[in-house]
């Protein structure tokens, strides 16, 4: 993939766990400094993290982590998520995550088509941002990971959800695991399907 790589301070923004039906939603940040270069290798194996299978989305994660790109990470609760709706939650993640980097970016790119609110300096949001931009895809691979991490420790402290297998998505497993088990403190009690289950 042929990514564009701007000659200063930019970083890429991305979240992951939106759809889940447990869990935080996790942001990343990831920014390029002027001065640093990325390596060729990393700039062609970067893919949006769906893209990726968990064993090179991991690989990936660790070679990120450890190139000179400059990493933040910020999360929202599902009781967060509740409170405020899982777009605000994510905008709270994406400003967590921009608040634990050391550098301010002089251009943000946010994934997906809406701009990210009270962030007051520049800024494009890109649909499809994680297949178009080095930085997103990188962001991606990072919150992505990130949260699949968050959930299967978990899964240690809440067995019986299988949290490390469908990471809080509505899979056929998890449906099964609320009916035998009922909600946890880690589901999302607004999202519909739970909703359903806590009236019944």
């Amino acid at each position: 993939m042929n990514f564009k790589i701007n000659k200063f301070a930019v970083a890429g923004l991305d979240e992951a766990g939106r759809g889940a039906w447990a869990g935080p939603v996790v942001a990343a940040t990831v920014l390029s400094r002027a001065n640093k270069k990325i390596s060729p290798s990393l700039l062609n194996s970067v893919r949006d993290s769906k893209q990726l299978s968990v064993k090179k989305r991991e690989a990936l994660f660790e070679q990120i982590i450890n190139s000179d790109l400059i990493i933040g990470v910020g999360r929202a609760s599902a009781k967060e998520i509740d409170q405020i709706n899982i777009l605000q939650a994510t905008f709270l993640a994406m400003r967590r995550a921009l608040n634990n980097i050391s550098v301010v970016p002089k251009l943000l790119l946010v994934d997906g088509n809406q701009q990210l609110p009270e962030w007051h300096g520049n800024q494009k949001a890109i649909i499809k941002g994680d297949q178009l931009e080095f930085l997103i895809a990188a962001a991606s691979i990072i919150a992505k990971v990130t949260r699949d991490k968050i959930m299967i420790n978990l899964s240690k402290s809440l067995p019986g959800y299988y949290f490390e297998v469908h990471k809080g998505y509505g899979t056929k497993v998890h449906q099964k695991s609320l009916q035998q088990l009922g909600v946890s403190n880690e589901h999302r009690l607004t999202y519909r399907p739970i909703k359903e289950l806590t009236r019944a």
